[in-house]
């Protein structure tokens, strides 16, 4: 079947197709979701090709392409920048719905995040992230900066009190780069009033190279993954907060940082049967700052710390928080091979389960290799975006374990001869259920999606 061919829910089974393994711990990604049974449900069938050639949907789906990079922000503030990556979704009232986007900026980015007074951390730094304002209709009413003047804003994750935590993956020094001030750190964005956040590092939440965090919204507890491709690699954090679930601001109150330590795992990518459950203990992160040494390398005692490559996605699935390790590479120092592993952490068992694998039977060629962003669809599926090569796809996962496409890229950034396609990120949905939203990160588009979602 050629990479532009309509891509059926049986090729994409993952006991087949992908190489991926589902176990019965599957139901864990799941928990307090809707149940409904395994034949109720299989995918809603093949994708069509789109006419417009930028997104290519099963049929009864449409699409509406919100923005795009170099488009001028309705606010007036500049151009809207690209690189655009996680991404959340709030309801505005009446209706309407607000979207919280990160843009992975690095120093070298064209189109920096514009810097706004009150909202700018670093003049010299050209992440951040702008706020989509839609309309009940759904149209695009208003467009803004939410905090600019961070740095290679990546993923981020929602607050039980509606905000959104951005997260800088770096882990940058005043000094370099140009830049006036450290980077590597978490930021609060208030998507309604920007200005009641304004633009302070949660410097207690640690400095690293941060992609994505999930809060309890029981404990108030955070949880944070650090997305480290080169070794050492990074490790998974949990954050106490000394005023826990204390509202907007509460984490500026300082708490404790933690590191996972899995006993007799010093490498996640060492598991590899679906199944596997491993008792946690949370280690105290000696300097949070990095001060002098980065997080990942500081001497965590007896017994070490627990590292994998390129930990991802993360989300609470009211049962616990889950992960993603994108993927390991034994050439590039992990302790084995895969195409991408999800793992949940269980707070009240104290125990951490390795839920999904990705290979390493998996043929690379096709789709399906390298998860980035997760999340939890209505209805109780969930939503990966792939982040490896060739075709660019998000797929749903149901409970029985089958996995069926939701949406391609249809925009070919190559050519006829080398054809390449950017990535997805920051795939949330309404707080009703009806519309999907995700990223194309290059060349920096957001869609909204509707159609029949079960």
């Amino acid at each position: 079947m050629s990479r532009t061919a309509p891509l059926s829910a049986t090729r994409r089974r993952f006991l087949a197709g992908a190489g991926i393994v589902f176990t019965g711990a599957l139901g864990a990604l799941f928990a307090g979701s809707p149940a409904a049974s395994p034949r109720d449900f299989h995918g809603y069938g093949p994708l069509l090709p789109d006419p417009q050639g930028l997104l290519d949907l099963p049929a009864g789906f449409r699409y509406r392409a919100l923005s795009r990079a170099g488009s001028p922000l309705s606010s007036g503030e500049g151009p809207l920048p690209g690189n655009c990556d996680g991404m959340a979704a709030f309801a505005a009232g009446g209706g309407r719905i607000r979207l919280a986007r990160n843009h992975e900026n690095r120093a070298t980015a064209e189109l920096r995040v514009p810097p706004v007074a009150g909202l700018t951390y670093d003049p010299y730094a050209r992440g951040g992230c702008t706020l989509l304002t839609l309309d009940e209709r759904g149209a695009v009413a208003d467009e803004r900066v939410g905090i600019a003047g961070t740095a290679v804003n990546c993923a981020g994750g929602t607050t039980p009190w509606h905000t959104w935590l951005t997260c800088e993956e770096t882990e940058d020094r005043a000094g370099e780069n140009g830049y006036a001030e450290d980077h590597g750190y978490v930021f609060e964005v208030d998507p309604a009033q920007p200005l009641r956040t304004g633009a302070v590092p949660l410097t207690a939440l640690g400095r690293f190279a941060h992609e994505a965090v999930a809060v309890d919204p029981y404990r108030g507890v955070v949880y944070e993954t650090e997305d480290a491709f080169v070794r050492p690699f990074g490790l998974f954090y949990r954050f106490l907060p000394a005023r826990p679930l204390g509202g907007t601001g509460s984490l500026r109150a300082g708490g404790r940082l933690e590191a996972m330590r899995v006993p007799g795992v010093p490498d996640l990518a060492l598991v590899t049967e679906p199944g596997a459950e491993f008792p946690v203990e949370w280690v105290p992160v000696p300097d949070p700052s990095a001060a002098r040494t980065p997080v990942r390398l500081q001497d965590f005692g007896r017994g070490g710390i627990t590292h994998a490559q390129k930990l991802e996605g993360c989300y609470w699935n009211r049962g616990g928080v889950s992960f993603v390790s994108s993927y390991a590479r034994a050439r590039e120092g992990a302790a084995a091979d895969h195409f991408g592993q999800v793992w949940t952490y269980d707070p009240e068992r104290a125990r951490v389960t390795l839920e999904v694998l990705f290979g390493p039977a998996t043929d690379v060629r096709l789709p399906g290799d390298s998860p980035d962003n997760i999340c939890l669809a209505p209805g109780g599926r969930l939503m990966v975006c792939e982040d490896g090569g060739g075709a660019q796809y998000v797929f749903g996962v149901t409970r029985a374990g089958t996995v069926y496409p939701v949406a391609r890229n249809a925009d070919n950034l190559g050519t006829a001869q080398a054809p390449e396609w950017g990535e997805f990120a920051g795939v949330c949905f309404s707080p009703d259920g009806t519309t999907m939203f995700v990223n194309a990160y290059t060349p920096g588009r957001t869609f909204a999606i509707t159609g029949p979602w079960r």
